[in-house]
């Protein structure tokens, strides 16, 4: 049978098709409904020719279309005509030589070879899914099996099968592995970068790229934080895995940090001056090195809490840093220089479960100490008229403050840090910073 093709990936012709006669006669209306029947059977069962097709109710045009075919007479007022596929095809062959495929190949799309379409598919597909099973991740990440299986379940490995993607995948599940296989005190790698040590194109990992969807997938399961829908959540999730998209938009919040140095250690020792809070950039900690000597920095998470010491301390303020939620790549190397300068970090944050997240590793990355964070703090916070906000999503440990969870748990109550500023206020007061650290 001629002109049969798969609907699917690398399609190809059941039989060669013939040469085409003038079929001018099969084109008229009265055929339209046999022609489409005859269709979707032979693109269904891949071009078998066993089965049977019907038209219900023919007209009077499409009675006497059939009876001209098969040469079989059926009376006016039939019901249904059914042809037999193979009776169909010996008609149109001894009329036009080219048999049935041949003559719907003519006067329409070429057929669909749908079995073997489906076949192709599920092998292409199947093949995606081993070689990302393949991957150590699979063995070792709960979120890599998950991310899997939400790619499996949502479509996704189909349709990149079906569009013939056998790349993006792969190269995902390669960015993933080199990712978790980073050192936590590796420098930070540009977005570019990394996508050209993976894929050799800098733009692949860009925005919009089925690469770097399939990539924030993954890194929201590893987070456990939901699919990032703006840039600042994009770059938000590419940090945490030091990872910088934009070193410009990688920033940090500080108060009286003076400096030693060039350049941004006089712009941030001129700001401490005159207790004036400074944003400093990711690109100006890389293109201005800088030397801090400070023997306390106090960190919060919310920006009030800084804006009061400024208002309220100024240029006595203890050294403030504040990350501004989540903590920044360019927070985390101006931490970094603190610490190995011989500087204690005391970090507070929010009284909930992403809050001890983020507290829990800022601890642990830089040593720093918890400030006013332990379950006495907790209670008093939630002893404040504040509005009540319930503590949602699974209790995390609080390792600087073993029962802090467990008080945290029973308690069932958030306590955000800008409920608590007269607190942490009062406890900068009390560490007001001797006139040397100018």
């Amino acid at each position: 049978m001629s002109g049969l093709e798969p609907s699917g990936p690398e399609p190809r012709d059941l039989e060669p098709r013939g040469a085409e006669p003038s079929l001018e006669r099969y084109r008229g209306p009265e055929y339209r409904r046999l022609f489409a029947a005859a269709r979707k059977s032979l693109e269904r069962t891949g071009g078998q020719l066993t089965g049977r097709i019907s038209v219900a109710d023919p007209d009077d045009a499409e009675r006497r279309a059939i009876i001209g075919i098969t040469g079989v007479h059926q009376p006016a007022g039939t019901k249904r005509m059914t042809v037999p596929l193979a009776e169909l095809d010996a008609a149109l062959s001894r009329a036009t030589g080219l048999g049935l495929a041949g003559v719907l190949a003519v006067l329409g799309e070429p057929l669909r070879n749908r079995p073997a379409a489906a076949a192709s598919l599920a092998a292409a597909r199947a093949a995606l899914t081993e070689a990302a099973e393949g991957s150590p991740l699979n063995e070792s990440c709960p979120w890599y099996r998950a991310w899997l299986a939400g790619l499996t379940r949502d479509g996704t490995i189909t349709r990149l099968a079906s569009s013939g993607d056998t790349t993006a995948l792969g190269e995902a599940v390669r960015v993933l592995e080199h990712l978790a296989a980073r050192a936590a005190d590796a420098p930070p790698v540009a977005l570019p970068a990394l996508a050209a040590r993976i894929t050799g194109d800098t733009k692949a990992l860009n925005h919009g790229t089925t690469l770097a969807t399939l990539i924030m997938r993954a890194l929201a399961l590893r987070e456990g934080v939901a699919r990032p829908v703006s840039a600042a959540q994009r770059r938000e999730l590419w940090e945490l895995s030091n990872v910088i998209v934009d070193d410009l938009a990688s920033r940090v919040l500080v108060l009286n940090l003076a400096a030693q140095g060039d350049g941004l250690a006089e712009w941030l020792t001129g700001a401490a001056r005159y207790g004036t809070p400074f944003q400093v950039t990711l690109h100006q900690l890389a293109t201005h090195p800088i030397r801090l000597r400070l023997p306390r920095i106090f960190v919060c998470e919310n920006p009030a809490v800084l804006r009061r010491a400024c208002e309220e301390l100024g240029s006595a303020s203890p050294p403030v840093i504040c990350t501004e939620g989540r903590p920044s790549t360019a927070f985390h190397r101006l931490a970094r220089l603190a610490t190995e300068a011989g500087g204690q970090l005391w970090y507070h944050g929010d009284f909930d479960w992403p809050g001890v997240a983020i507290a829990t590793d800022v601890i642990n990355r830089h040593s720093a100490l918890a400030w006013l964070m332990n379950v006495t703090d907790y209670r008093a916070g939630a002893k404040t008229d504040a509005p009540y906000v319930p503590l949602t999503g699974d209790p995390l440990p609080t390792p600087w403050d073993p029962d802090l969870r467990e008080t945290m748990r029973e308690t069932g109550r958030a306590v955000y840090e800008e409920t608590v500023t007269d607190q942490l206020l009062a406890d900068l007061t009390e560490h007001i910073k001797p006139a040397s650290w100018h």
